[in-house]
């Protein structure tokens, strides 16, 4: 199951646990209803809400005008609620949120990569293979989130190297590009590490241009 597909399952789950509660009321603002299970229902795709919706996006920001009205009744806002989850749920299954996360990513590496980029054209290449390497390792990060792979095990981030294989092992990317993953990790641990002399500027140079290409490829 990809990230994605989890993500609508719990979605599906509360509005779920909403249809059930708003079927057996008999108005449509659930005032008949005990509040505790109002409340209940309602807490659950609020966090939904809060959970899965962009940072700063219109879902949160009517989920969290709709619970100022709570003086009014928790019964009141319910019906809105799930109405803001139903349009999340509907954007996720169109794939807008996916691009949306998509295009984010790209922009936030971006400024990283311009980054490294300067800093190399100073002659500081030390720092910049650590910032390109660091690009990299989050960028397997975010592959794995993409393609439903865990990127840590018992609550620790596993090795670069173990995302580089995982990926590889389904097929989101070639061995062929493994392998040069493994090599730009290499480098950036020598950098991380104070092995300054083992690997020259242009060295560096080529992990910028094989990471920026990699980036481009295979989108996360």
């Amino acid at each position: 199951m990809t990230a994605n597909e989890k993500i609508l399952a719990q979605i599906d789950s509360a509005l779920s646990k909403y249809r059930s509660i708003r079927s057996r009321a008999k108005y449509p603002d659930l005032s008949d209803q005990p509040d505790e299970s109002v409340t209940s229902v309602v807490t659950s795709m609020c966090d939904c809400i809060g959970r899965f919706s962009p940072s700063s996006s219109q879902y949160v920001g009517a989920m969290e005008s709709l619970l100022n009205q709570y003086v009014h009744g928790i019964s009141s806002v319910g019906p809105y609620i799930a109405g803001v989850l139903m349009s999340l749920e509907e954007a996720y299954k169109s794939g807008y949120l996916e691009q949306v996360a998509e295009l984010v990513h790209a922009e936030m590496f971006a400024d990283f990569v311009e980054m490294a980029e300067y800093l190399l054209h100073e002659g500081y290449k030390d720092p910049a293979a650590v910032i390109i390497g660091s690009v990299l390792e989050e960028h397997l990060r975010q592959l794995c989130a993409k393609s439903g792979l865990a990127a840590d095990v018992a609550g620790k981030p596993k090795k670069a190297d173990q995302l580089n294989s995982d990926l590889t092992g389904k097929s989101v990317y070639s061995k062929l590009d493994q392998k040069s993953i493994t090599c730009w990790l290499d480098l950036r641990n020598k950098a991380a590490h104070g092995k300054y002399s083992e690997y020259t500027k242009d060295k560096v140079a080529l992990l910028l241009l094989g990471v920026q290409n990699f980036l481009t490829r295979i989108p996360a």
